[in-house]
């Protein structure tokens, strides 16, 4: 089928949930633009920040996103490109974009809080307790999940004759493995990498301290984005996995205690713009080779395949592709900063659904880039690799595709476009990490003052949390391989995505609003997690991996506990209302 087929689909249909589905849900959440919101409320000046729309737009879509809407798409087209391209469209409109939405409203309405605050409320103190306790260990798993990947994807090597170049002709710098002359892919973005980090406190300075104008804003990032790819032309870096590993666990130990507007906001910021040029040079590259008659060569259905690398297709490709449909993290980040910065309350639609739309519509464009570009052997050599001591590379499978893709439709270097794909990738793993480990440090000081009545003063130290935080992650990521840890991350993290809508549900719930548009996405993501869980515990008896197995057990408690505890409210609630009737 043609390309365009599926793209035009895809757009139509999030152009109409927009549209007429979020005004809705907007209508039930009773949106009013009078209302003022937390950032005019307590506005500290550090947390608490009234923000222009666009900035929070892409500090909150550039956090959300981050690899996920590609990781997820990229490993799960195993199972075939049409059922993944069904779980996205129709995910991220009906689940994804309707918790996100809700969770950022709910959270803004409540004083800027976080949805374990919020659940503390709707489903008292045992609700607050789950929501944290699920929160720290799914962040952990995304991070040692991101941190994996992106210390391999940046030492990524790819043979020259497979991007169509020859050695000398080629922007990439070369070294001969076994006889074959390998281009280094990821030298190039990782002094992107690091160019756009040390640039992005000064950016912050002269937006948040100084305010100049949005146009030079987005000017000075742009130049930013260019300088630090021309660097990385001239000047890669060539680091080992596990000293990449190391460096980037140092600097978000750090950058986590620093203040919102010094590197967060402003490194969001400028990776927003490689974001957005990338989403947009994929629907236009999408559109040009689809006029020309390009269309998706991945097999439509390989179940057989699918299922003996990641297990039935249902439940696990609907955990698999995690960000690209729904995921628990967005809840996190609009409970975390987002919902605090929001200057009007129409902008939760705007930001909550919208930007989770878009990142729906990214992974369109990834499948898109997958299916139609990247020969099937290729994905399979690198995302599956059969060869041991060959560890899954998903984000060089994605970067291959998206330079062919770029080639094909508006003839840039497979070379160049390759790049620019990894690059697209790794900024925001990193703003991720950031994001993330600030977070879990938000979260663990919580979960000690639930712990311990007076917590030890050691645990009240940002960097003693932050540095916890790293610790877990680190040694969960040297660990394990990045195809290992996915499955168990995408759980939790739908799992988190489930007790978030049961917390919005029981929020409805107080409120007298109708709660069925948020509740029955709940129960059909429990029920799909919880079996999930199930298959993954067989594998790791398998495997004997007692780390994961832990992780799971404790998962499947906390989800017992979380199905125990919202029973119990919406069935008072309704004897409630029988007895009064």
């Amino acid at each position: 089928m043609n390309v365009l087929f599926y793209l035009l689909i895809s757009v139509v249909a999030f152009l109409l949930a927009g549209r007429y589905y979020a005004r809705f849900i907007a209508k039930v959440l009773g949106e009013d633009t009078c209302n003022l919101t937390p950032a005019h409320t307590i506005n500290d000046g550090h947390d608490y920040v009234p923000t222009k729309n666009f900035v929070v737009f892409a500090h909150h879509f550039s956090t959300i996103a981050g690899a996920g809407p590609i990781l997820g798409p990229t490993v799960a087209i195993l199972y075939g490109f049409v059922p993944a391209w069904l779980w996205v469209v129709l995910g991220g409109i009906f689940m994804g974009a309707v918790h996100d939405f809700t969770a950022l409203f709910v959270c803004m309405r409540e004083g800027g809080k976080s949805l374990a605050e919020v659940a503390r409320k709707t489903m008292g103190e045992s609700g607050f307790k789950l929501f944290i306790s699920f929160t720290i260990l799914m962040i952990i798993l995304v991070t040692s999940s991101f941190l994996s990947a992106t210390s391999i994807s940046l030492t990524s090597l790819w043979p020259l004759s497979k991007i169509g170049v020859k050695e000398g002709e080629t922007i990439l710098k070369t070294v001969i493995v076994e006889g074959v002359v390998m281009g280094r892919i990821g030298g190039i973005a990782s002094t992107s990498v690091i160019v756009i980090t040390f640039c992005s406190p000064l950016l912050g300075f002269l937006i948040y301290k100084k305010g100049i104008k949005t146009a030079l804003a987005y000017l000075l990032a742009a130049a930013i984005c260019a300088a630090s790819i021309l660097l990385g032309i001239l000047f890669p870096v060539s680091l080992s996995p596990t000293v990449w590993m190391i460096i980037i666990s140092i600097y978000v130990l750090f950058a986590a205690g620093m203040p919102v507007w010094a590197i967060l906001q402003p490194r969001d910021f400028i990776n927003a713009q490689i974001l957005y040029g990338g989403i947009l040079l994929m629907a236009i590259s999408i559109f040009s080779t689809g006029l020309g008659g390009l269309s998706v060569s991945m097999p439509s259905f390989n179940l057989d395949e699918g299922v003996k690398n990641l297990g039935f297709i249902w439940p696990m490709m609907f955990i698999t592709i995690a960000c690209g449909a729904i995921s628990g993290f967005h809840s996190i980040v609009a409970g975390g900063t987002t919902s605090k910065q929001l200057a009007n309350e129409c902008d939760a639609r705007k930001i909550g659904y919208n930007g989770m739309l878009l990142e729906s519509a990214m992974a369109v464009c990834v499948l898109l880039a997958l299916g139609a570009t990247l020969a099937f052997t290729d994905y399979k050599t690198i995302v599956w690799p059969t060869v041991q001591n060959i560890k899954s590379n998903p984000i060089l499978g994605f970067s291959l595709a998206a330079g062919h893709l770029f080639n094909q439709g508006v003839g840039i270097p497979v070379a160049l476009g390759t790049v620019f794909g990894i690059l697209l990738v790794e900024g925001f793993v990193i703003t991720t990490l950031d994001s993330a480990v600030r977070f879990n440090r938000y979260l663990f000081e919580e979960l000690w003052s639930i712990l311990f009545k007076n917590p030890p003063r050691i645990m009240k130290r940002s960097l003693f949390n932050a540095g916890l935080s790293v610790i877990l992650m680190w040694v969960l990521a040297y660990s394990n391989a990045f195809s290992t840890l996915w499955p168990i991350f995408g759980t939790a993290n739908q799992l988190l995505a489930a007790l978030g809508l049961f917390a919005i549900s029981s929020w409805l719930l107080m409120k007298g609003k109708n709660y069925y548009f948020t509740l029955l996405p709940a129960l059909f993501m429990v029920i799909t997690t919880i079996a999930s869980l199930a298959i993954l515990m067989k594998t790791y008896i398998r495997t004997a991996n007692y780390i994961l197995m832990a992780t799971d057990l404790l998962l499947f408690a906390l989800t017992i506990g979380v199905m125990v505890l919202i029973a119990r409210i919406f069935l008072l609630k309704r004897k409630g209302k029988t007895h009064n009737g």
